[in-house]
């Protein structure tokens, strides 16, 4: 992992790969590891640029709550430091979020965007009250109890009975996530606005994403818009978590997208 510094904040990222710029951005409690089986599959045809989210992985984790705005001007930082002028940039879960961040306020800097198991959508008053369930967890608890209890609804029901070991994985990627960032990230994720008009909005390429199992972010939260520069997609048998489901399907509709709706 590589280090540029965001707003006093050290941001660690993966880059690998030559060609056009694609950034991957990972879920809560994730890191750039998130995407360990998708970003390979990538760099052959591109530069993949993977960070880990302010809170996450190996970037500083300051306390405090961070906003989803905040946490998108440390990918814009990431771009200036390594004098990118252009990318596509796709955004898991939380991701997602940061995403429509970004393509509201520096459009300008994408060729096209992404949401993967993401929305437009705001939390709801129920979920607002989840995201504080979840600070007193970390707070109380510990970050692993509360990675424990997070892990198994990210999968499909039949992933979790046939490849556990994917559960495994991604409670070792979260274990690492510093408790000061998840409680960070969740309350940036409590206060975010609704975006869904800047899917609707945009003139840009948008790669819509949904898995069929997805029971944090069903396919009606993600499909918001239908427009022409518009790619909805859904993989069957997936849950919230196809970076590990289902990498090889994942990275053949991510290539798919570039090529033929970036790449006009």
């Amino acid at each position: 992992m590589e280090i540029v510094h965001s707003e006093g904040t050290n941001i660690g990222y993966s880059d690998q790969g030559d060609g056009e710029v694609v950034v991957l951005l990972h879920g809560f409690c994730g890191s750039a590891q998130y995407w360990e089986k998708v970003a390979p599959l990538l760099s052959g045809s591109y530069r993949v640029i993977a960070p880990d989210l302010r809170g996450h992985g190996t970037s500083d984790a300051p306390k405090g709550a961070y906003t989803i705005d905040q946490m998108a001007d440390d990918i814009l930082a990431l771009l200036d430091a390594l004098e990118i002028p252009k990318v596509t940039l796709l955004g898991h879960s939380l991701g997602g979020y940061i995403t429509l961040s970004f393509a509201e306020r520096y459009g300008s800097r994408l060729r096209g965007f992404g949401l993967i198991h993401s929305t437009g959508y705001p939390d709801s008053e129920e979920a607002k009250e989840k995201r504080l369930k979840s600070v007193s967890t970390i707070q109380n608890q510990g970050i692993t109890a509360f990675v424990d209890d997070l892990v198994p609804g990210l999968f499909s029901p039949d992933t979790q009975g046939r490849s556990p070991q994917l559960l495994v994985r991604t409670k070792e990627i979260g274990y690492k996530t510093p408790p000061q960032g998840a409680v960070g990230a969740a309350m940036a994720m409590r206060e975010r606005p609704d975006r869904r008009d800047v899917i609707s909005a945009t003139e840009l390429p948008v790669l819509l994403l949904a898995g069929a199992e997805d029971l944090l972010i069903p396919a009606e939260r993600t499909f918001t818009s239908d427009q022409a520069n518009i790619t909805q997609a859904t993989i069957p048998g997936a849950g919230h978590m196809s970076l590990f489901e289902a990498p090889d399907r994942l990275s053949e509709i991510i290539l798919e997208f570039l090529g033929t709706s970036v790449g006009k």
